[in-house]
């Protein structure tokens, strides 16, 4: 299939100018772009006509898991006939393996997996595989190890209707795949065996999994189940059934693996005595005679991914294969807020270096780990066939390498940057109170950004004593208490919010007018050029947008800032006077479901009249990880959707117990 771009609008300001440039860039063979968008320039529209246009296999990466779940939502909106998927780290608790010698205390891997993001990894590398038309949205952790694609393909279990199977066969195939039996319940990655039916409910399914009848040996049929009522949703006459892991072993050479591991844990082991260190030969060698009798009898270890290079048949010192591989040659690659993308890139394989040195240089692991890595920087760009750099603030990497560097500084809505005041720091307590209560007296919203959570917390205390609505937000304050506090301040329950560092790149708060930057002369990493003009486009999407920067001297960062936001709006201006055309409002909907709406929801609640005791617990149980997972991405309106979906299915099961 191609891409199929659905908008309701067409393109406006510059963007129809800079999709024109980029599509030229690449038909002229520019290797490198860069796209310098101003906050609420439409950019993610921007790249997804460029998408629909180049008709490519794309990836897009994000420097954070929330703004790659927003761009993964927008560009699902934009393709709903394609496969736009999420691809991210799936842990939502990760405790690295490590050693510290100082005192000799070595802390084990520990982690909780996302089941959901786990599902969602599996659901992009299935479709890379299958199709054309797919665009990945993903974080940097896509340069990390995974398993052979070419591995991970030719292991997938495929079952067509009327053919003749041998049921323990298809069982033994399906434990290969890592899929559990479980006859009790059901879960993703698992299967169930009931006399003539199979079902399974494969790695990449939400809320549905497959039921294979059999007449005899022959396979009659192949449904499609709805996990929560049983329901037949489709039949199918053919599936392919994926390993539920990445990492797979071939059973084939798992002989030659294996033996090529036994010998090098022998010559680090030999090493290590040469050396008088006998606590660690000793220590290697319980390690790996462990690991490899778990996959001698299993095919699978805690910590398989340190062998990796074994069963890939890789060298010492080769590139791991990662998510970049499963694409095909001539992918698009766009990289969302570079600045901060590009150094994260960059930085991640010199710091899994130096966790993984003391665990070879001490025992624990076969240097045979090193190789289990995310890519360096270096053979991460030569995955770069024609990559695009997105960015209201690129840095000079972006800058320099890019062959055409495209802006789009006009608005769709023709909105102009912020106005800028610096003002001194003497009595600006008092200033800033009163340019809140004038603020909210047109009823807009107010930002305040400080260098520390402590300030954060006493700013809002005295705020509060002025009886101004006004509430904190730092990276203590929980994930579900975050997502409720930003959604309060779009609803008007708060009319300020005090922040650190969370109000930069990818909010979207179409309510807020005024932007005050307190200890604007502290030069730092807060204080950058960069985080200035990204903090004070958190402004640029109001008409009466603006920002107050509080200091007692002119930075050099505060007087680049300024000059970069002041030229930009008087190129806005000059494009609106020349066009006749007006600045306009963002009237962005907040969508908020209620408890009485859902009981109007006739499809749900028929649902719920079906499902019996064990099916309900296992929706409250779906309900509250999608809930978790919303929130941690805050995807506002999904959390809340879910939290009043859960509240009605513990009402009518409380109900239920009452009668």
């Amino acid at each position: 299939m191609d891409f199929e771009l659905k908008a309701k609008y067409q393109p406006a300001g510059d963007q129809a100018e800079a999709i024109k440039k980029l599509r030229l860039g690449f038909k002229s063979g520019f290797k490198e772009q860069t796209l310098l968008g101003v906050t609420g320039s439409g950019k993610t529209f921007t790249m997804a006509n460029l998408v629909a246009s180049l008709n490519k296999p794309t990836l897009v990466i994000s420097h954070n898991k929330t703004l790659a779940a927003q761009l993964a939502s927008e560009f699902q909106d934009f393709f709903p006939n394609n496969a736009v998927h999420y691809f991210v780290s799936y842990y939502d608790y990760y405790q690295p393996e490590a050693y510290l010698p100082a005192s000799d205390t070595y802390i084990e891997k520990e982690t909780q997996i996302n089941e959901e993001i786990d599902r969602l990894r599996h659901v992009s590398t299935q479709s890379l595989l299958t199709r054309k038309d797919v665009l990945i949205v993903a974080s940097v952790s896509c340069i990390y190890n995974l398993g052979s694609p070419l591995e991970y393909n030719n292991y997938r279990l495929n079952l067509q209707l009327k053919q003749i199977y041998h049921r323990f066969s298809i069982l033994k195939q399906l434990n290969d795949l890592q899929y559990q039996r479980n006859d009790v319940n059901l879960v993703r990655a698992s299967y169930s065996v009931k006399g003539e039916i199979i079902n399974i409910f494969a790695s990449g399914q939400e809320d549905c999994f497959y039921r294979l009848s059999f007449f005899g040996e022959e396979l009659e049929k192949i449904e499609v189940v709805d996990l929560f009522n049983h329901q037949v949703k489709v039949s199918l006459s053919e599936i392919d059934i994926y390993p539920a892991k990445h990492f797979m072993t071939n059973k084939d050479n798992i002989k030659n693996v294996l033996a090529q591991i036994k010998n090098d844990a022998k010559l680090e082991v030999a090493r290590f005595l040469e050396n008088g260190k006998l606590v660690e030969a000793e220590r290697l060698k319980i390690r790996v005679n462990h690991d490899l009798e778990m996959i001698e009898q299993t095919g699978y270890c805690n910590g398989i991914e340190n062998y990796s290079r074994y069963f890939s048949g890789k060298e010492i010192g080769d590139p791991p294969t990662s998510l970049l591989e499963y694409f095909p040659d001539d992918f698009l690659l766009l990289i969302d807020e570079s600045h901060m993308t590009i150094p994260q890139i960059r930085a991640m394989y010199i710091g899994d270096k130096a966790r993984k040195e003391n665990l070879v240089d001490f025992g624990f692991r076969l240097s045979a780990a090193y190789d289990n890595r995310p890519l360096k920087f270096s053979e991460f760009q030569k995955y770069i066939r024609q990559a695009i750099y997105v960015s209201a603030t690129p840095a000079e990497f972006e800058l320099t390498r890019s062959q055409a560097v495209v802006e789009q500084i006009i608005r769709p809505t023709y909105l102009l940057d912020p106005e800028i005041s610096v003002r001194p720091q003497n009595g600006q307590l008092d200033d800033l109170i009163k340019e809140i209560q004038a603020t909210v007296a047109k009823k807009q919203r107010i930002l305040v950004t400080v260098l520390t959570k402590r300030l954060a917390e006493d700013l809002t205390e005295i705020l509060l004593e002025k009886n101004i609505k006004v509430q904190y937000l730092h990276s203590e304050v929980k994930t579900l208490d975050r997502i409720q506090i930003l959604h309060d301040l779009r609803s008007g329950k708060y009319d300020v919010l005090v922040g650190v560092n969370l109000l930069r790149e990818g909010l979207d708060l179409p309510e807020v007018s005024l932007v005050a930057i307190l200890d604007a002369d502290k030069e730092g990493f807060l204080r950058s050029k960069a985080a200035f003009i990204q903090v004070m486009g958190r402004a640029a999407r109001h008409q009466e947008g603006r920002v107050i920067m509080y200091a007692d001297q002119m930075t050099g960062s505060m007087s680049e800032a300024i000059a970069e936001t002041t030229r930009r709006r008087q190129i806005q201006a000059e494009y609106n006077k020349k066009n006749h055309v007006s600045p306009v409002g963002i009237d962005k909907a907040l969508k908020e479901q209620s408890l009485k709406e859902l009981d109007k929801n006739d499809e749900f609640e028929q649902n719920l009249k079906q499902l019996d005791k064990e099916e309900l617990k296992l929706l409250e149980q779906e309900l509250n990880d999608k809930m978790n997972l919303a929130a941690e991405n805050w995807q506002f309106e999904k959390a809340i959707e879910y939290r009043d979906q859960l509240a009605l299915l513990q009402e009518k099961k409380h109900a239920a117990k009452s009668r």
